[in-house]
Order: C-alpha cells, then structure tokens, then sequence
C-alpha cells in the first residue's frame, strides 16, 4: 500500500503553539520533508526540534522550492518537490512535510499537494495556529468584532489596490515592499500594529505606521483596523 502526504503546520515560531496532533505524527512517522535545501537549516525544523527533539533522528528529506516570480521555474520545482515526497509514498511511507503557520494558508505545500493527488496519492492537513492569529493574541487584542469583516492580503503581490473595504486588515510577506506598504497604510487612516518574526526570540512589535522600519524582516505581519 502507499503512504500517504501530510501537510503539517507547525504555527508561527513558537513551539509551544504546536498541536499534539503536529507532535504525535512527527513522533510516528520516519520520513519528514522541509521546505528547504538544508533541512536543519529551516525555520519549520527549528521549531518543531524544540517541541519533538527526536526529530532531529528522524529521516530529514529536503524540498528546496527558492521562491521565483518565475512561473514556469515555479511550476518546476513543485513538480520536483512532488517527485521527491512520491519517491517515499510509493515505498509506503508517510511523509509529514512540515510548514510554518497553517498549511492552508499562503503555504507552498498545497501545491506540491495538488500534483500528489493528481497522480492518485492521498493527502492531508494538519491544521496550525496561523501567523496572523498569533500576532493579535502577541499584542493583545482581537483581530474582530461583532459584523467586522477580516481581509488578508498577501502584501507583496497585491499592493495596488487601497485598503478601503470596510472591516480590518491583515497584512502578510510585507517584509520586501514594507515603504510601499506603509504608505498605504498611512493614506488608510487606521490603527496599526506589526509585528515581526512573530513567537521567536527575534520578536519585534511596532505600533504605529512611523515606528515600522523600510527594512523590516520578510516575516513581517500587519494588522490594520478601522478607528472606531
């Protein structure tokens, strides 16, 4: 019989944050794949080693997809990755492919995900305390309210347009377009808070549009809400 794919979302940085399901299928399973040319190297590994230290005995398979606007380089190293967790599932084996936040969410897996299941495997994921959700329980306060609406925006393809829908926003991948960003938000008139490398030690929270750095990490995460 095959095995079958496991996306499986470690949360933002904070190793606390991981699910006992996250912890009970690294603890089961042999073959654990990370987006990543050195596995040990990942931030997904990092934390996940803190939480479940006999991964680091684990067999650690590298996936390493280098983030391109290239789509056609992009199309092929999903297909790469896809051959690569293949190459165990037909063996029988589970592969939990680790990944940051939740793997539904602006996450690379569910793209090798989707060749997998093309090609008749099965799959699954593993839901992760998302970034975004971390980030408001960081700086204390509720992302919504009441009939609020939540928009999240994949800041650095998607810059073009104003924040003018009613609700809040969350920001995310702002890190490579942060004075961009900021002058959105400054011509946005809400209230906003950022916070960088979210549940790590390297954690930085920023109130306030002018208190943001143009050089703030790629793990940078916005939350901008209407001033009531």
């Amino acid at each position: 019989m095959n095995g079958t794919l496991y996306g499986v979302g470690v949360g933002p940085g904070d190793p606390e944050l991981m699910t006992l399901k996250a912890v009970r299928l690294i603890q089961e399973n042999q073959i654990i794949a990370l987006p990543g040319a050195v596995p040990q190297e990942t931030i997904a590994y990092q934390i996940a080693v803190q939480a479940v230290p006999e991964l680091a005995e684990k067999e650690l398979v590298p996936v390493y997809m280098p983030m391109t606007h290239n789509q056609e380089e992009l199309k092929n190293n999903h297909q790469k990755g896809a051959e690569i967790v293949e190459s165990y599932i037909k063996q029988g084996e589970n592969v939990i492919f680790l990944t940051l936040g939740d793997p539904g969410i602006y996450s690379t897996f569910t793209y090798i995900q989707q060749i997998v299941e093309q090609h008749g495997y099965s799959t699954a994921m593993v839901s992760g305390i998302t970034s975004f959700c971390a980030a408001a329980a960081s700086v204390n306060t509720p992302l919504v309210k009441w009939n609020e609406q939540l928009h999240i925006i994949p800041a650095v393809h998607c810059m073009e347009h104003p924040l003018s829908e009613s609700g809040n926003y969350v920001l995310m991948k702002t890190g490579r377009k942060m004075k961009q960003v900021k002058e959105k938000l400054s011509a946005s008139g809400r209230m906003v808070v950022t916070v960088e490398n979210c549940g790590t030690s390297d954690e930085h929270i920023y109130r306030g549009v002018d208190e943001i750095p143009d050089d703030a990490g790629y793990y940078s995460l916005i939350i901008a809400k209407e001033c009531n």
